[in-house]
């Protein structure tokens, strides 16, 4: 008789990393309904409904404010930056990583790409430079933990204060201005197509990319594959060390847009740019439904986590609560969402 594959016997039914992203599971035997499949589907519905619960207390403690169109492109463009950074940080979890330097990383990018020198070269140099620079830092952390060795959590670590450092060092603590019309204009309504401001356009083309690339693609099905289990993917011929080059390559390409996102949002590069950027992506990615053990994630779930957190945000500013509050209520919301990862990982090894 065959032999089963390597993964096969190292990781069952629970480890079916292979087989491709948690978003298609394979099918139970006997041809029944996935299971894990039906529990992504009601995680996602979850989502979905938090995020119309606080539309609804949004749209009830201050309607006038909350409902307008203004408030509500607002919500998205703000959530887009972040939500950028949410996708590549999705990948990096996925495959049993971490990524603490992705703030640092946005504000070095933003800060390299708004010198003077960089503006002289327009539109084309401020956004290839935001891009170049954050492939450069993302090449960086990928090289250290891939062929390096180091833990991903001390190369990002030490990563995000080279970043800020050297973005202090070039803005030497001041804010760069953007002098190029072209940039600015991304951000004015009057570039807004069918009322959809061009950074929400750019995050959803982002997100559909992101999203296509896990669940339809080879380099997907290998990130589930290291984080499901990386030994069982070696053995069954991925390069891990390859993949996860490719991944904090794929995080800093991430920054680098938001850099940029950032920069047409603000009209300036600072060395405080993205703060806390790595904290709210971790969390959005964790809400969504990924593992911090790597193995299972879906990029709707991160995007839904994303917009959960910054309607949460709007919500309390426009009812004039303490930031405190929101840090609170978010931390909670984290704590909440690990809770239900460990039932539901228990329901499944049952």
């Amino acid at each position: 008789m065959t032999q089963p594959a390597p993964s096969a016997q190292h990781n069952g039914p629970d480890k079916g990393a292979l087989t491709g992203p948690s978003d298609t599971p394979p099918q139970k035997s006997g041809g029944g309904t996935p299971a894990l499949g039906l529990r992504l589907d009601v995680r996602i519905l979850s989502l979905l409904g938090v995020l119309a619960a606080l539309i609804l207390v949004g749209g009830i403690t201050e309607p006038d404010a909350f409902l307008d169109t203004g408030n509500l492109q607002l919500i998205l463009t703000q959530a887009s930056v972040i939500g950028v950074v949410t996708v590549g940080m999705t990948f990096v979890i996925i495959s049993g990583g971490i990524d603490l330097s992705v703030g640092a990383m946005v504000a070095l990018a933003s800060v390299w790409a708004t010198t003077l020198a960089t503006q002289e070269y327009g539109f084309a140099g401020i956004a290839f430079t935001a891009v170049i620079v954050g492939l450069a830092a993302g090449l960086v952390n990928g090289v250290l933990i891939a062929y390096g060795g180091m833990v991903p959590f001390i190369a990002t670590l030490a990563m995000l204060a080279s970043a800020r450092g050297l973005a202090l060092q070039i803005t030497d603590g001041k804010t760069q201005i953007v002098t190029v019309d072209s940039v600015l204009e991304l951000g004015l309504p009057d570039s807004y197509i069918l009322g959809i401001p061009p950074l929400v356009i750019m995050f959803a083309v982002v997100t559909v990319v992101g999203w296509l690339i896990l669940n339809r693609t080879t380099f997907g099905r290998r990130t589930v594959a290291v984080g499901g289990n990386a030994e069982a993917a070696r053995l069954a011929g991925i390069d891990v060390r390859r993949q996860r080059l490719y991944l904090y390559l794929l995080s800093g390409l991430c920054c680098g847009i938001a850099a940029f996102m950032l920069i047409v949002l603000a009209g300036s590069g600072q060395n405080t740019n993205g703060n806390l950027y790595e904290l709210d992506a971790i969390a959005a990615a964790i809400i969504g439904g990924t593992l911090l053990s790597g193995g299972r994630g879906t990029i709707v779930g991160s995007v839904l986590g994303v917009l959960i957190f910054t309607t949460i945000t709007n919500i309390f500013a426009l009812n004039n609560l303490q930031s405190d509050v929101q840090q609170i209520a978010k931390g909670a919301i984290i704590v909440a969402a690990v809770l239900v990862q460990r039932r539901t990982m228990r329901g499944r090894d049952t």
